[in-house]
């Protein structure tokens, strides 16, 4: 279980820090990469998670909560390298833990890379996106059908690629993650994973950073319940199919 704890804690901090960071580059006053565009964001994030996967190879790199419930409910083992590892409380737990405290650490080192730039006058939901989603057009209802749909895709291609000898292993999952973000991120900004949502919200609302406003724990439910309900539905039809 520690090794499970740690990977994934790096491997998530690492999907956070690109992830947060590449959303920082686009979107925060005065950085190179200002104004940047959306599938630069798509991009960034997509190489985000291949650069995560990487770093929790060892534990099966599931760096998202929607993917360790998933293949849960899909009936399948958690792989590791080294063999399959059990589905049971504590591993699921340990899973889960690592992933949300992962996702805090690489928000906060994404911030701390961008510090003078969240010091720079900006509105409060532009600081605010750099760490977590929120909807162009705010209707609960159908920001989670959004988010359903997105993770739904995400985690049944995952587990049908898993199902699939291929050679693409890292990179197939990286171009999921930017076709999701390209077709369906543009209504809620495609959180698809609960911890890289809750995590640097978590991290927005602890740290000092000048005129950030609210952390909108309103909307915060969203994208934790939709992935969480896209991801079991996925993983509940992979096994009726397999």
């Amino acid at each position: 279980m520690g090794d499970i704890f740690l990977y994934e804690i790096m491997g998530t901090a690492m999907l956070t820090l690109l992830g947060c960071g590449v959303v920082a580059n686009v979107i925060l006053p005065k950085t190179k990469g200002n104004n940047g565009g959306w599938l630069l964001i798509n991009f960034g994030w997509g190489l985000a998670v291949f650069a995560g996967v990487y770093v929790a190879y060892k534990t099966g790199a599931h760096i998202n909560p929607a993917v360790t419930l998933g293949l849960a409910a899909s009936g399948a083992e958690f792989y590791d390298p080294n063999g399959a590892i059990p589905v049971n409380f504590g591993n699921t737990i340990a899973y889960l833990a690592a992933e949300l405290i992962g996702a805090f650490i690489g928000a906060v080192l994404a911030w701390a890379a961008h510090k003078k730039h969240f010091d720079e006058d900006a509105e409060p939901a532009t600081k605010l996106a750099v760490f977590s989603t929120g909807p162009e057009i705010r209707n609960p209802v159908w920001n989670t059908v959004t988010e359903v749909l997105g993770t739904f895709v995400l985690v049944f291609v995952i587990l049908m690629f898993a199902s699939t000898p291929s050679g693409l292993g890292p990179l197939a999952v990286a171009l999921l993650v930017v076709g999701i973000g390209a077709s369906l991120g543009g209504p809620t900004g495609y959180a698809i994973n609960p911890a890289r949502d809750l995590g640097p919200r978590i991290a927005h609302a602890i740290l000092p950073i000048p005129g950030k406003g609210s952390s909108d724990w309103g909307y915060s439910w969203v994208p934790i319940v939709g992935p969480i309900v896209g991801a079991v539905i996925a993983g509940l039809l992979f096994m009726g199919i397999s």
